[in-house]
């Protein structure tokens, strides 16, 4: 038999299936408990088809065009920045092909830190592969792929934390899938921003494995 979704159906289902393949624990937490950025809102992580979907609007940055940008060393993925429609902000959205996640040659890129040097938190030897790159009104993007993470950061001024680095749990849901880092600027007063880490466990890649050959 075959079976015909509507458009609610389907959103609804992709959804579900963000929410089941990034869980990495229940816990006690929710979306409404991630730490709020300075200057960030609506930020979100989501499957969408076969991409991971990070989304965010800087309040404080003004763009009078969108633009797209290719992610250097994966092939299928990028970043976009547009006004946002619904404040006077910048969106900001990362897609990230499943197929590149999933490549285990990029995990031999050069390790990495945080831009300026400093450690990875929660990292084991504070680095993992990653790729470094600016775009227009973003300097210092890194975004990292080790055998059970995926990480970005993005750079963002006046977090208001002087050098201190903050880390939390961030939930999709109730479902935790990963820590959130607020960087604060380094001995120089630069490099701040934030770094979210995604899971990437054998069971989560498992999954996305499965999912990502439907498409």
């Amino acid at each position: 038999m075959k079976l015909i979704f509507t458009k609610t159906k389907l959103l609804l289902l992709m959804t579900t299936l963000a929410i089941g393949l990034f869980s990495t624990s229940c816990g006690s937490g929710t979306s409404a408990s991630n730490i709020q950025v300075p200057g960030i809102q609506n930020m979100s992580v989501k499957l969408v088809q076969d991409s991971v979907l990070i989304s965010m609007v800087f309040q404080s940055i003004q763009l009078d065009g969108g633009l797209r940008y290719n992610i250097p060393k994966y092939a299928n993925s990028y970043l976009e920045i547009s006004p946002d429609l619904q404040s006077s902000g910048t969106l900001l959205a990362l897609n990230i092909s499943l197929k590149d996640a999933l490549n285990t040659n990029l995990q031999t890129l050069d390790p990495q830190s945080l831009p300026g040097g400093r450690a990875l938190p929660g990292v084991a030897g504070g680095r993992l592969p990653a790729v470094a790159f600016s775009i227009e009104k973003f300097k210092g993007i890194s975004v990292y792929l080790g055998p059970k993470l995926f990480g970005v950061f993005l750079p963002i001024k006046n977090l208001g934390i002087g050098n201190s680095i903050i880390t939390a749990r961030y939930y999709t849901g109730s479902n935790r899938i990963g820590n959130i880092s607020l960087v604060g600027q380094d001995s120089n007063g630069e490099n701040s921003g934030i770094l979210l880490m995604l899971d990437m466990n054998a069971n989560v890649q498992s999954q996305l494995k499965a999912y990502s050959a439907k498409f």
